[in-house]
This record gives structure tokens, C-alpha cells and sequence, in this order.
């Protein structure tokens, strides 16, 4: 057994990992208790990261090149120098008859830097256009515009240490229990050393993390900015702001004072929703804390106005001086585990590297000298909703989809599928084959992933880690950076810019890559000469700015009131709240909100593969109040169709009081390869964006729900011995058969062995599509499995039972059996008791076998079934955490085991 540290490739946490290795193989992973990030803490997602490189996951990996002449033909495999020279050619072909603009490259927060920035130089430095844009454009664009608009530049003046310093703590539409895990356990610590320290959370949804808040704030959606507004004019009005930092360190307060005398704390109640006494607490908590530290994330950013919505809370900071210094000032969280990283060498298509600005001449000029090229391009590139309206509209030509999956991420899925059709050329550079973006590939690049990869992430708090490669590639597969740097050489020679092409991309490691970033930064805001890979390894993560010369990177930013900006002030944004365009109507009357879940990230085309990620929630589920659902005539469980003005996504509805009514929750994970169709739930996103950061309004929309009653339903199930077949095969096979249907969830249950799932909605009478299913799930054969029909009332059922062992399930028409069936088969009990019910209407099985519900803990497998009924037994929560140790080691459960802790005290056995 080997170890290799390096980090995990989720959230913008940026967690240390070790991973435990053998023969070529991942085999385990935990922690890195050196890492400053964790300090040995992993979340559900980092916690697996091992069973997501199983060696089944080999399956859906892509691991040689694939080329298909025509859009009618079907991929072929191919080897790299003709994949590569293919799109060279066509490259410089359209280039030749459009110019440079008619080409774009569209990257991921998951690539490392060192592939960002080989990616940047190709496109802004050796083709000549900016038309390269990246995920980050859907989850931090505002962030970084709200930074450089109020304090000068994009550089989050926090750290994570100063968690433990805040007096008030204000998370701002963050589910950081959910999205952040890690720093989260670090803000319960903080509090339990603090008791007397505030949490204030604003968010639309009763979240887990709100739940633990002292004052919950729940906003209705979009109206951040005259809760912020509101609460200045309460500042200002007690006499709470520090006028001596306001004088000394920041420019244009008299204009916000003037704008917020509007804002009273009872028009922002009228407007946001809230209590005039909440906002006047949380006014006072912030303002008069000795240290407020603010923490924010997509709540803000995801919106039209994410900007403004940055900006305006930042106000907030800078009028009461609450920056700085420990513990206090605007820390967002970065969504991507190198989102940052990216934003350092300009991945986007308005930035430049080291922070320059693309509109600055002397900017362009110090980039063009360092590249060795004439110019780099002063024109914007397109950003994301821009690039592919471009490609639908054929303006641009070829796209080159790297490390990210648009067809499931990006808002207003109608349109980005129209795109990618109607580009001349879809290239994509991917680790995994089954993406839904991998289906529009023609030529399909494979990209090696974690793991296997080399080079430096930038978390949250600025701290630079290495990440270092535990197994050697599979298959065919390449480095990021090395595939667009070959690229770049065979495009260059068809440009007439051959011996150009040769020395700017003239690199044997991601090393020298990283160097010449380094050398970028000298004398930026963000320097790092003072860094090399030898140091990152042996001094371990450092944060930047850390110049030539210096012994430790900069904890936090600003702490002598000096902001880089031509007056060397902070900038107060004088901002009005505007009414979202997404706000409800009559034919839309809902707010839906989107959003994550504790144990899968992004488009799940990772923790997909993982069944135990499935056990807490386990497909798309619309949460809807129950005032809602009565309006609608629904029911907890009823399939319901979900409309925006964009397009339409069918789904399970759940009964919740997370949400108030007239409001609903949709996680944004499902995709077309876990639902009916080919959209999946951003089909309901609307495509317009913040016209400063050009983030799109991923986070909200305005929908109508109404009930789906068609067809009858059906559960299929298959226990899937990893040893013989492959689970991700089997999915495959069913996926054929779901994306004509009305309804229809396929995902994962399980723990050692998982079991397939697919849930929907069909007509029975279709005969053909049962035995499709039927043969997906090896129920074919009517002399071995177990059979029962009753055609009058269209209901069909099979079973299959193997070495005593429930193998596979099919259920149509009547169901009620399918959740104690699914923990059988997950368990691998004996089956022979239970035989003569297999297949009986029974919601429950025989013999007191109770069902056990969701998982809340997935480390040990502890069910909110088991934790209820200890709970209401009289047993204490820490006696349950002695007996289970359930919450005791990720601690990403601990939120919802206070919560269920409190709702057993109400509501006793």
C-alpha cells in the first residue's frame, strides 16, 4: 500500500486528501490532518472519492480517442495524432474563413490552473480571440465582480481562521452545511468555543444550515438588496457605523446614505417578506459585533442582479469597519474546487492573467510581452449564455467543451442543445464518456481526472495546494494542459505560426507551466514568486499574495485600509433593489428555488457512480408546502409537471415546511441521465444574466406545478454483483429505453453492492418497452423468475431470486412493495422467508421487517427510521451517537441529527 496526498476535487473548500493506493489501483482515501483546509476532515462526497475510481468506473470513463466524420455517423475509436490533427485542421479552416472569433473554448472550476492558463494563452495569446469562458461564469462570476467593484480587485480578503475569531457570522444564500461541509463543522466548533457568538442566516429555505441559526432571515427570492439596504438605514439611524474608517478608507457613502433613507425596516419587510424586528436584529448583531465575518455563495451570485447583491452586502462591511481585521469581513465561498485558480490566470473571457484587466492597454501589452506575441485581443469575449447562443445562432463555429458538462449545467437547456447541433464542430475533453455533453462530442478527447492528475488548486482563502497524481493515467488518457498544448502546436503550423506556436507551448511538466504563471503575478496584487511547486510540497498549502522574499502567504487582506483602486479607497456601490424579471405571474405563480443536496455535487457525472450518495435523497424531488399541494390537489409522492417560461421537467413532489407557500425547491443535479427525457432540471432555468458579471439567474424561477395522472407506475430494481457485471452498463442499457417517457428517475441504492433503480410512469399495455426493461434487468427468462399479472386491473410483476438471494424486481401498475423490496435486495438477506410476499401489495414486509427511510448517516448507515425511534424510545442523541456513531466522523449528518433530535422531543413515541 502506497500514499499520495493531494487534494479533493469537489467544493471550493479545498480539502487536503490522502490517497491510499496499491498495484495502480485507488483503494482508499481519508483526510490529510496537515492540510489547514480540513485538518483531516472529509465530507460525505470527499469521504467516497475512493469508490468513485473503482475499478467498475472504468466503464463510463473515456479512455481513447473517438472521431466521427459525419453528425449521422457514430463515434469511432482513433488514436491522438489524428484525433488531434482533425480538429487542427477544421480549426484553422474556419479561422481562415471567419476569423478567430468564429472559434470558442468553453472550461471547468475542475481543471487545475496549470490547465487553465495552457488553455488561456491558446486562446487569447495564439489564435487571437477571448472567446474563452468557463463554469465558473455559472457560480463565482459575481463574486469576482462584486470584489473588483467595491474593494478593487477580485481577492476574497478572508481565510478560514477567521471563522474562529467572529463575534456574528452572517451566511448569505449559502446551504454551507450542505454546500461547504467542512467548513461548516468549523463554524459549529467556533460556536461551541464561543457561545456567544451570532449566526444569522438569510435564505428563502429552512436549510440545515439555517436551521441552526440564532436569526433566520427567510427572504423571499431576489430581494437581498433592500434587506441590505434596509439594514445600513438602521446603522445609520442608531448611530452603529464607524465613521472614522468610512472617512479614512472608503469613497461615495453620500450617495448610498441618500439611496438607503428609502429603505426603512418596514418597507424592506413589505418588499422581502420578513419581520420589521428581524431586520432591525440582524442590523444590530452586525453592526455593533466586535467582528462580523459575512459568507456567501450561488444565493447571491445566481441571480440577475449578483453583482449588485455582492456589492450591496459588502457596503454593509465597509460602513461598519468590519474588515480587515480577524474575524470580520466578505468571504464567499467558492463553488468549484479551482474556480479561483482560474480566475488567477484570466480563464474568463473578459480577464486576463494576474488579475489584468482586459480593457487596460498597459495590461494587454505586459500579457502580449510575456507570451511573445504581437497583441492579445481588447474585445470581451462571449461568456457563457452569450457563447452559446452565439454557437445556436452561427456565429461561432466550433466549440471546445473541456472538463465540464453544459448539456446539464447550463441554464435554459433548449437552448444549449440547439447549440450544440448546429455547431459545425463539438470537441470534448472529458474523463467520463457517459456526460450527456459527450453525446453531442464529434471528437471525443480523453482527459485523465483525479487521482491521476498533477499541478495546484487556489481554494476559497486564497491557499494555493498541490495536487499529485496517486495512479498513472488509464488507457490513453492525457493531461489537460498537455492535450491543449500539443493542439496548439499543430494548429500553429496550419496558422503560418508554426515556430511561434512551438515556443510558446514548449513545455515538459505542469511545473513549467506553473512557473510562468508565477512570473505573471510579480508585482500583482495576487504575487506568488515567493512559491514553487518544492515549497507547496514541503511547506504544504500557502496563501497568496506571497511575494519574492517572503516566509508565509497573507492571512487576510486590507488590514491597513489601502484597497487597490485608483484612490487607494474602497468603493461604497449605491445599488436599488429591482424586481427580479423571473418574479411570478399569474400563469407562473411559483417561486422555484434551486439548489444542492448534502452528498452529490455539480451533474453528478462523479458522485453518480457512487450508490450511497443515493441514500439520502434518492431522485428528483420538488419539496412544496403542503398549503401548495392542497391548492393543486396533491399528495406527497404524486408525479407533477413542472413549468417555467424556458421549458419542463416532470418529478416526485414532496411535502416539506422548508419552504413557504408559494415557493418550491428543486436540487440541481438531475440531468438526462438520471431523468425522462434529455434536460433535466436546468430545462427550467432562465438564460438572462447580470449584465456586470454575466452570471446567469441559475437559482430561481418563476413555475406552475400541475399534476401528472397518465400511465401507471413501475419500479424496476437490480442487484448488481460488481464481480461479474457492471452496474453503470446496466444503466446505460435502461437509459435507452426512459428518454421517451413522461416520467422517469434511474439512480443508484446501495452501499458494497448497488442496486440499479428505475422509476416511472408507463402504459402497461405497451408490452414491448416492460420486456426492453424486463431484458435491461435479466427478468426475461419466465422459467427463473417469479412471475404475477392480473391484466384486468394492468398490473404486472416479476421477481428473481438467485443463490436465495433477491436478484432482480420488476413492479408495474402497483407498487407499494418497492422500498422494503430495494432494502432486501441491498441488504443481501436471505430471501426464502420472505418468498410467498415478493410480490404482494404489501407496504410493509412480513415478520416486523421494517423499512428503515432515508439514510441521514452514510459513513455507518444509520437511517432517520432508526434515529426517530431511538430518539423517541427516551434514548439521548449522544447516547444514539455512542451506540451508532452515527454523525461521529464526516459530522455531515450532524445538522440534521439536532433537527430530528428536536423534532422527536415534540413529538414523542
Amino acid at each position: 500500500m502506497s500514499e499520495t496526498k493531494s487534494t479533493c476535487c469537489y467544493c471550493g473548500v479545498g480539502c487536503g486528501v490522502i490517497i491510499e493506493h496499491d498495484n495502480g489501483v485507488i483503494s482508499g482515501v481519508r483526510g490529510d490532518p496537515d492540510h489547514p483546509a480540513n485538518f483531516g476532515r472529509l465530507c460525505t462526497k470527499g469521504s467516497t472519492l475512493d469508490l468513485s475510481a473503482a475499478p467498475e468506473t472504468r466503464a463510463v470513463r473515456a479512455l481513447y480517442p473517438e472521431l466521427r466524420s459525419d453528425r449521422g455517423a457514430a463515434r469511432q475509436r482513433t488514436d491522438w495524432d489524428s484525433a488531434l490533427d482533425h480538429i487542427a485542421e477544421r480549426f484553422a479552416a474556419i479561422i481562415a474563413e471567419h476569423g478567430p472569433d468564429a472559434v470558442a473554448f468553453y472550461g471547468a472550476g475542475q481543471l487545475l490552473t496549470e490547465d487553465y492558463y495552457v488553455f488561456n494563452k491558446l486562446a487569447k495569446g495564439l489564435i487571437g480571440t477571448n472567446n474563452l469562458d468557463t463554469n465558473s461564469r455559472l457560480c463565482m462570476s459575481s463574486a469576482v465582480a462584486g470584489y473588483k467593484l467595491s474593494l478593487g480587485t477580485d481577492a476574497p480578503p478572508c481565510s478560514y481562521e477567521d471563522i474562529d475569531a467572529t463575534d456574528c457570522l452572517f451566511i448569505a444564500g449559502s446551504n454551507t452545511a450542505f454546500a461547504h461541509p467542512i467548513v461548516f463543522r468549523r463554524v459549529e466548533e467556533a460556536r461551541k468555543a464561543n457561545p456567544d457568538m451570532k449566526l444569522v442566516v438569510v435564505d428563502p429555505r429552512r436549510t440545515d444550515t439555517a436551521e441552526s441559526a440564532d436569526l433566520f432571515l427567510p427572504l423571499l427570492p431576489g430581494t437581498d438588496i433592500a434587506l441590505y439596504n434596509a439594514m445600513l438605514h438602521v446603522m445609520l439611524w442608531e448611530g452603529w457605523l464607524d465613521r472614522d474608517y468610512i472617512d479614512a478608507h472608503t469613497e461615495g457613502f453620500d450617495a448610498l446614505k441618500q439611496l438607503v433613507r428609502e429603505y426603512t425596516p418596514t418597507m424592506a419587510a413589505t418588499v422581502c417578506g420578513l419581520p420589521k424586528k428581524d431586520i432591525e436584529q440582524a442590523a444590530e448583531w452586525f453592526a455593533r459585533a466586535d467582528a462580523t465575518l459575512s459568507m456567501y455563495c450561488q444565493g447571491l451570485n445566481q441571480y440577475a442582479s449578483g453583482t449588485h447583491k455582492n456589492s450591496a452586502l459588502i457596503n454593509l462591511h465597509l460602513a461598519t469597519g468590519h474588515i480587515g481585521r480577524p474575524g470580520a469581513g466578505p468571504l464567499s465561498l467558492t463553488g468549484q474546487p479551482n474556480a479561483m485558480g482560474g480566475r488567477e490566470v484570466g480563464g474568463l473571457a473578459n480577464l486576463l492573467s494576474a488579475h489584468r484587466d482586459m480593457a487596460d492597454p498597459t495590461h494587454r501589452a505586459e500579457v502580449a510581452a510575456l507570451w511573445g506575441v504581437p497583441e492579445v485581443p481588447a474585445t470581451p469575449g462571449k461568456s457563457a449564455v452569450e457563447l452559446f447562443q452565439a454557437l445556436k445562432d452561427g456565429e461561432v463555429k466550433a466549440v471546445w467543451i473541456a472538463c465540464t458538462n453544459p448539456a446539464q449545467s447550463m441554464p435554459d437547456q433548449t437552448l444549449i442543445h440547439a447549440a450544440l447541433e448546429a455547431a459545425e464542430l463539438v470537441v470534448v475533453q472529458e474523463a467520463f464518456a457517459h456526460t450527456e455533453t459527450c453525446t453531442f462530442a464529434d471528437v471525443l478527447l480523453p482527459a485523465t481526472t483525479w487521482g491521476e492528475k498533477d499541478g495546484t488548486v487556489t481554494n476559497s482563502e486564497r491557499r494555493i495546494s498541490r495536487t499529485q497524481p496517486a495512479v498513472a493515467p488509464p488507457g490513453e488518457t492525457r493531461h489537460d494542459w498537455e492535450i491543449a498544448a500539443d493542439f496548439a502546436r499543430r494548429l500553429g503550423t496550419r496558422l503560418g505560426k508554426g515556430e511561434l506556436a512551438a515556443k510558446m507551448f514548449a513545455y515538459d511538466s505542469p511545473e513549467a507551466v506553473w512557473n510562468e504563471h508565477r512570473e505573471s503575478t510579480r508585482g500583482r496584487d495576487l504575487d506568488i514568486t515567493g512559491l514553487s511547486y518544492a515549497t507547496l510540497e514541503t511547506a504544504g498549502p500557502q496563501q497568496w499574495p506571497y511575494p519574492e522574499g517572503a516566509t508565509a502567504g497573507a492571512v487576510r487582506l486590507y488590514e491597513d485600509g489601502v484597497y487597490p483602486t485608483p484612490s487607494g479607497k474602497a468603493r461604497f456601490v449605491a445599488t436599488d433593489y429591482v424586481v427580479t424579471a423571473e418574479s411570478p405571474s399569474a400563469r407562473y405563480p411559483l417561486h422555484l428555488i434551486t439548489g444542492r443536496l448534502r452528498d452529490q455535487w455539480h451533474g453528478m457525472s462523479r458522485t453518480g457512480l457512487v450508490p450511497r450518495l443515493f441514500n439520502h435523497e434518492a431522485e428528483p424531488l420538488l419539496h412544496m408546502h403542503p398549503d401548495d399541494l392542497d391548492r393543486r390537489d396533491l399528495v406527497d409522492g404524486d408525479i407533477v409537471r413542472v413549468r417555467s417560461r424556458q421549458g419542463a421537467a416532470v418529478v416526485k413532489v414532496m411535502a416539506t415546511d422548508t419552504v413557504r407557500a408559494g415557493q418550491s425547491f428543486l436540487p440541481m443535479h438531475w440531468g438526462g441521465n438520471t431523468m425522462a427525457g434529455k434536460y433535466g432540471i436546468n430545462a427550467l432555468m432562465p438564460s438572462a444574466f447580470c449584465p456586470h458579471s454575466k452570471q446567469p439567474e441559475l437559482k430561481h424561477a418563476a413555475v406552475q406545478v400541475e399534476k401528472v395522472t397518465a400511465g401507471h407506475p413501475i419500479i424496476a430494481m437490480r442487484r448488481i454483483d460488481v464481480e461479474h457485471e457492471n452496474p453503470y452498463t446496466v444503466m446505460a442499457n435502461l437509459r435507452e429505453q426512459i428518454g421517451a417517457l413522461p416520467y422517469a428517475s434511474l439512480t443508484l441504492a446501495g452501499r458494497q453492492t448497488p442496486v440499479v433503480v428505475l422509476k416511472s410512469r408507463v402504459d402497461t399495455a405497451e408490452p414491448e418497452l416492460l420486456a426492453a426493461v424486463d431484458h435491461a434487468l435479466s427478468l426475461d427468462n419466465p422459467a427463473r423468475a417469479l412471475s404475477y399479472a392480473d391484466s384486468q386491473r394492468d398490473i404486472a410483476k416479476r421477481a428473481l431470486v438467485e443463490d436465495d438471494i433477491l436478484i432482480a424486481v420488476r413492479l408495474a401498475g402497483e407498487t407499494k412493495a418497492a422500498e422494503w423490496l430495494t432494502e432486501l435486495m441491498v441488504r443481501g438477506q436471505p430471501a426464502t422467508p420472505l418468498r410467498p410476499w415478493l410480490l404482494a401489495p404489501l407496504t410493509q414486509p412480513p415478520a416486523g421487517q421494517p423499512t428503515r427511510g432515508k439514510v441521514i448517516c452514510n459513513c455507518f448507515d444509520v437511517s432517520e427510521d432508526t434515529i426517530l425511534s431511538a430518539l423517541r424510545g427516551g434514548e439521548t442523541l449522544e447516547q444514539l451517537q455512542a451506540r451508532t456513531e452515527c454523525g461521529t466522523n464526516c459530522g455531515s449528518c450532524i445538522p440534521e441529527l439536532k433537527r430530528l433530535a428536536a423534532q422527536a422531543a415534540r413529538t414523542p413515541a
